[in-house]
C-alpha cells in the first residue's frame, strides 16, 4: 500500500517551494534582481505557510472537516483561510524587520504603512488566495481518495459474496442445521421453532450483506449469537459460548457477518477437530477509539493455519478490512497456548467508510 504520509509531505514540501520559487521569480521579474534578504524572506515565508496549513490539516482531521456537507463546510473555510492569512500577515512582521536590519542595517520597516488597513486586508486576502487553493487541492484529493476507495469495495463486493456463500453459509452448514431442526420437531417443538427462527436471520442478513458497507455492531452480534445457538444444537454440550462485550462496542460499525465468519472458523477448523469438544469466547474492548476483537477457541494452529483446510474465511477477513480502514485496522490470528487459538481484530471508529455506509 503506497504510504500517504510520505505523499503528503512530498506534496506538502515539494508545493511551498515551488510556491517560494514563483514569488523569487515574480520578485526578479519586477525589479531586474533578487536580494538575498527577499530570497530568505520568500523561503521562510513558504516554511511558514507550510506550518500554518499542516496545523489546518490536524483541525480538519480532528474535526471531521472532510465529511461535512458543501453548505456547512465553504463558511468555515472561507473564515478558516482568512484567519491564517492574518496569522502568516502578522507573523511575517517581525521576519522582515529582522531581516531588514540584518542585510540594511540603515533602513528600517515602514510600521505605520506595514499596520494601515489597506496593507493588511491586501497582505490576508493574498495568502488567504493561496490558502483556499490549498483547501481545494487537499479536498479534491481526498474525494477522488474516497471515491476509489469506494470503487473498489464494489469491484471485490461480488467475488467477497461468492466467498461468503462457500465459507459463511455452505451448504453442509445448511443441511446439517435443518437435520438438527427436524430431530427437534417432535421432540421439542418450542426449541426446533427457536432454531428455525435463528437460520431464517442467518439467511436473511446473508442476503442482505451486500447491500450494506458496514452494520452495527450489535446486529453482527445477534447473527452470531443465532449462529452458534444453532451450532450448539448439533455439538450439545461439545460446544460452549461466552461473551464479555464492552457496552462501548455498541458504537461501532462493523463489516457484516465477519465475526460470524471467524467464529465458524474456530467451530469448523478448531472445535469439531476435537473429540471433547471445546469452547467459544468473544470479547470486545474499546481503547484509543478502536474496538478490539477478540474470539478465543479451542484448538491448534499448525504453520499458522487451523487443523485441516484452512477456510475462505480469514482471507475475506483481511481483503474486507484493507479495503475498508486501510492501515488503521489490524487483523491476526495466532496461538494463544497449546489449547486456544486467539482471533483479534482492531477497527477503527472514524474513517472514510461513513461514506461507504450511505450507498
Amino acid at each position: 500500500m503506497v504510504n500517504k504520509k510520505r505523499i503528503y509531505w512530498s506534496l506538502q514540501i515539494g508545493g511551498w517551494l515551488l510556491y517560494a520559487a514563483i514569488l523569487i521569480l515574480f520578485s526578479y521579474d519586477a525589479s531586474g534582481g533578487v536580494s538575498p534578504r527577499r530570497v530568505i524572506f520568500f523561503v521562510l515565508d513558504a516554511f511558514l505557510c507550510l506550518i500554518i496549513t499542516n496545523w489546518f490539516r490536524d483541525i480538519l482531521n480532528r474535526y471531521k472537516w472532510l465529511y461535512l456537507p458543501i453548505h456547512t463546510l465553504i463558511p468555515k473555510v472561507v473564515v478558516s483561510v482568512c484567519v491564517m492569512g492574518l496569522m502568516i500577515y502578522f507573523i511575517g512582521l517581525p521576519i522582515t524587520y529582522a531581516l531588514g536590519k540584518l542585510f540594511e542595517p540603515i533602513t528600517t520597516l515602514n510600521w505605520s504603512r506595514a499596520l494601515s488597513i489597506s496593507q493588511i486586508l491586501g497582505q490576508t486576502w493574498l495568502y488567504a488566495f493561496f490558502f483556499f487553493l490549498w483547501t481545494v487541492f487537499y479536498f479534491t484529493y481526498h474525494y477522488f481518495e474516497r471515491y476509489n476507495t469506494s470503487l473498489k469495495y464494489d469491484a471485490s463486493m461480488i467475488e467477497i459474496e461468492l466467498n461468503n456463500l462457500k465459507s459463511q453459509l455452505n451448504p453442509h452448514f445448511i443441511f446439517n442445521a435443518l437435520n438438527s431442526i427436524r430431530a427437534l420437531v417432535d421432540e421439542n417443538p418450542s426449541k426446533s421453532k427457536q432454531a428455525i427462527n435463528q437460520l431464517s436471520n442467518i439467511l436473511r442478513s446473508s442476503l442482505a450483506s451486500d447491500k450494506k458497507g458496514l452494520t452495527k455492531f450489535e446486529d453482527e452480534l445477534k447473527i452470531v449469537k443465532d449462529y452458534l445457538g444453532l451450532e450448539s444444537i448439533r455439538f450439545e454440550e461439545r460446544l460452549k459460548t461466552e461473551f464479555d462485550i464492552h457496552p462501548d462496542s455498541q458504537k461501532f460499525l462493523v463489516p457484516p457477518l465477519m465475526i460470524q465468519t471467524l467464529v465458524e472458523n474456530g467451530i469448523k477448523h478448531g472445535i469439531s477437530k476435537l473429540t471433547r469438544g471445546g469452547i467459544i469466547q468473544l470479547k470486545t474492548s474499546v481503547e484509543n477509539h478502536s474496538l478490539k476483537i477478540h474470539i478465543r477457541n479451542s484448538g491448534h494452529l499448525l504453520n499458522g493455519t487451523k487443523r485441516g483446510k484452512a477456510g475462505l474465511g480469514l482471507k475475506n477477513t483481511a481483503q474486507r478490512l484493507k479495503l475498508l480502514y486501510g492501515e488503521e485496522a489490524s487483523f491476526r490470528i495466532v496461538n494463544e497456548n497449546d489449547n486456544f487459538v486467539l482471533t483479534e481484530i482492531v477497527i477503527p471508529q472514524n474513517k472514510t467508510h461513513e461514506s461507504i455506509n450511505r450507498r
